[in-house]
């Protein structure tokens, strides 16, 4: 292989949007190379490494750990020494503050696939502390990169990267393969012939999965289904109603074509890759208005935008509900624009022409 051109750093390539978008970053673009941590707590590791090469930064992962940090900071050190990459590109907020450390010629990139500011899991000082963190790296970074025109908003109203070069760019996605809907169901063990509302995500508090439960109890007569798997699985097992079926990590596209309609409850997004996937297989979309998720969503059109409260939610779900022929076309619009805004090939190139820039930068 010729000199690594690309070093993708990321704290860890959990199940999840983040990984895939990265995987296929590492994948698609000549010369590049990944660089990951370890899952930890109930998280597993994303079946997209399986078909990578990839260096393991032993000591990096997500909890904050002084010792294991400094130790993951020098590991990556030693790394990117030996690869020589022209540019690291970074990834999450932890591998980001490592990564943009490590001093050398390379140029520095960094994606924000989220921010922070809703995310009920850090304290408010803690959140102070990240932000300021994130002022002093913007400064030592060459491009910014946001999954998502609003997050990148949100970032620089916060004074990060103000002064900043800033571009954003949409996940890429490859369409889910089809299966029946009848096939679909009895390999999950769902109902037939009854419409079901589903919540696919990694089952952690910026997602609120409580919140998709708190909907179930209130609409008894309906069924649901969550899928995903993460701290809080075991919690939505034990509190889940009778009308709401709790499957941990399920195959996506079996998922997608067994559900109706989808849910997210989340405090925070970028660009949810999970539903863009959803969105390609037809399924429309309640949404709370997190992050750019708008710019998944076209509300009114593939699905609706509520407000981060059960009330909006259920007043979305009940009007969706009661006009199966507004559900019916906006099935319909979901698969065309998913398909027609978020190609794989898009992303790509959209990152190739930001290093090719880069390049021209000496």
């Amino acid at each position: 292989m010729s000199r690594i051109k690309v070093l993708h750093v990321i704290a860890r390539m959990n199940v999840g949007g983040t990984a895939r978008y990265v995987g296929d970053l590492a994948r698609d673009i000549p010369n590049s190379a990944l660089a990951t941590g370890l899952v930890q707590g109930a998280e597993v590791e994303d079946p997209v490494l399986q078909d990578l090469d990839f260096y393991r930064i032993s000591h990096l992962g997500r909890r904050i750990s002084p010792k294991n940090d400094f130790r993951a900071w020098l590991e990556l050190r030693r790394l990117i020494r030996e690869l020589r990459p022209e540019i690291v590109h970074t990834h999450t907020f932890k591998a980001g503050l490592l990564g943009r450390l490590v001093r050398g010629n390379h140029k520095r990139v960094h994606t924000f696939h989220g921010h922070l500011f809703d995310d009920q899991t850090f304290s408010r000082l803690q959140k102070v502390l990240i932000i300021c963190a994130e002022r002093f790296l913007a400064i030592r970074t060459d491009i910014l990169i946001s999954v998502g025109e609003r997050v990148g908003k949100e970032l620089r109203d916060s004074g990060i990267g103000s002064n900043g070069k800033w571009a954003s760019i949409a996940p890429g996605i490859n369409p889910l393969p089809t299966i029946s809907e009848a096939e679909a169901r009895q390999s999950l063990g769902l109902q037939q012939g009854e419409l079901i509302i589903g919540w696919m995500a990694r089952m952690a508090g910026v997602k609120n999965p409580r919140l998709f439960l708190d909907l179930a109890r209130q609409r008894p007569a309906l069924s649901f289904a969550m899928a995903g798997g993460g701290d809080l699985l075991n919690e939505m097992e034990r509190l889940a109603p009778s009308n709401v079926k709790v499957l941990g990590w399920t195959d996506a596209a079996a998922f997608w074509s067994a559900i109706d309609l989808a849910v997210s409850t989340s405090d925070n997004e970028g660009m949810p890759i999970a539903l863009i996937e959803a969105q390609m297989a037809g399924v429309p979309i309640i949404a709370t208005n997190a992050g750019s998720t708008g710019e998944v969503i076209q509300s009114g059109i593939t699905g609706l935008l509520a407000e981060k409260n059960a009330e909006s939610l259920l007043h979305a779900l009940d009007e969706l509900i009661a006009n199966r022929q507004l559900l019916e076309s906006m099935s319909q619009s979901a698969k065309l624009l998913a398909l027609k805004n978020f190609t794989r090939e898009s992303m790509v190139q959209a990152h190739l022409d930001i290093y090719r820039a880069l390049d021209k930068i000496a």
